[in-house]
């Protein structure tokens, strides 16, 4: 394609894996499609997700890891491009990967595949990208028309796949959802998800030189529960649990953490009174937690109703009852998260209601398509996010 043209069928704002994605597929189409990049680069996500080895799919992905007001609007482009279709198209370009957790697919190698493989499609299908180009304005008429840092281009359609609110050292920003109102599309309330929690000042001082201390736990609020590591930090909770949990958190309500989700605790208890008697309750918790962690945990939560140096011989069953409760039962009330600086995903974004659950269109505004985290579409922490941007992007890509 000719790198100077103004005029194109298809013009993508965003250079991630949504936008890619939608270029590629609508390329292939024989669509003549712009991708518009603000960042120098495109796919920045991409590259730093996974540790570098970018989580780009997960095997068991269905609508139930999506946070949406419409819990049903997934359902089309997820049951349209599977995660088998992407691992298909990761195959092809010979990228190793491997299965880290159940259905959890990262790159051998880097991220940087992931990111090579797109450019590649996108080069095949003749797709034009410019980085480093700021939209300035759009209007529509017949057409759209673009003023940008690199002059006026004009589209018969265009993708919004401008992303959400989170990380903005890598760029985000909410020109996707300004961009929506502009055209008379409702945004829904947005907060970061999949994010560390913070605590109070006065929990800190309790559990911070326990930063960088993990935990195997179940972690619950009142709507949901994870079976995941939990981490300390130094400004409160962190970990797999906790991201998860943050997704589905109300401000104001408690954590509830259970530190033996395998176990029953009462049982354990017993069977410390059988094989070692004379230790002390301290010392049993050290030997199966940590030296650290038992001894914040007795000092915190148990020094209320009885002495942790108790030895386990002598132990009443209401003081047994009342341990175990605590060790199923370890409560935390955080004054809040970490927000958009070290949040994974924005929940919330334009409203599904709007847009066509098959093409990604904007119903009121034909020639409008938005994709990926701008809309109210979040995924679950393991792939998912990623894997909606893949499918709402090809789904676009086969309507423009």
């Amino acid at each position: 394609m000719n790198s100077h043209s103004s005029d194109y069928d298809v013009i993508i704002l965003g250079g991630g894996a949504a936008g890619l994605m939608c270029a590629i597929s609508a390329g292939q189409r024989g669509r003549r499609v712009l991708v518009v990049e603000h960042a120098n680069r495109i796919g920045k996500k991409i590259l730093m997700s996974g540790g570098g080895r970018c989580n780009f799919t997960n095997l068991n992905t269905a609508p139930a890891n999506f946070i949406s007001a419409n819990p049903h609007f997934c359902k089309s482009a997820l049951a349209r491009y599977t995660p088998w279709d992407f691992v298909a198209l990761v195959d092809r370009h010979d990228i190793p990967w491997h299965e880290k957790g159940p259905g959890q697919l990262f790159c051998d190698r880097s991220s940087k595949d992931i990111v090579a493989m797109l450019a590649h499609e996108c080069s095949q299908a003749r797709v034009d990208i410019r980085t480093g180009c700021a939209v300035e304005t759009v209007e529509k008429a017949d057409r759209f028309t673009l003023t940008t840092s690199a002059g006026s281009f004009h589209c018969d359609s265009l993708v919004v796949a401008t992303g959400g609110l989170s990380i903005p050292r890598m760029g985000a920003t909410d020109f996707g959802h300004r961009l929506a109102r502009q055209f008379g599309l409702d945004v829904l309330p947005l907060r970061a998800g999949l994010v560390p929690f913070t605590l109070p000042a006065k929990a800190l001082s309790h559990w911070a030189e326990l930063s960088g201390v993990s935990l195997d736990v179940n972690a619950n609020s009142e709507s949901k529960d994870f079976r995941e590591n939990m981490l300390f930090t130094h400004r409160g909770l962190s970990g797999p649990a906790m991201l998860q949990l943050s997704s589905y958190w109300q401000y104001g309500e408690s954590i509830s953490v259970d530190l033996m989700p395998e176990d029953d605790a009462a049982g354990w208890l017993d069977n410390q009174r059988s094989d070692r008697p004379r230790q002390t309750l301290r010392n049993a918790l050290a030997h199966s937690f940590s030296k650290r962690f038992a001894d914040l945990f007795c000092d915190g939560c148990l020094a209320g109703f009885l002495d942790p140096d108790t030895v386990v011989a002598e132990l009443t069953r209401t003081q047994m009852q009342q341990i175990a409760a605590c060790i199923h039962d370890l409560r935390f009330q955080p004054n809040g998260t970490e927000g958009y600086r070290t949040a994974e995903v924005t929940l919330g974004g334009v409203d599904t209601q709007a847009l066509s659950s098959k093409t990604m269109q904007a119903n009121a505004v034909p020639g409008l398509f938005l994709i990926g985290e701008v809309v109210d579409v979040t995924g679950q922490l393991g792939g998912y996010n990623f894997h909606w941007a893949w499918a709402s992007g090809w789904c676009a890509g086969q309507a423009v």
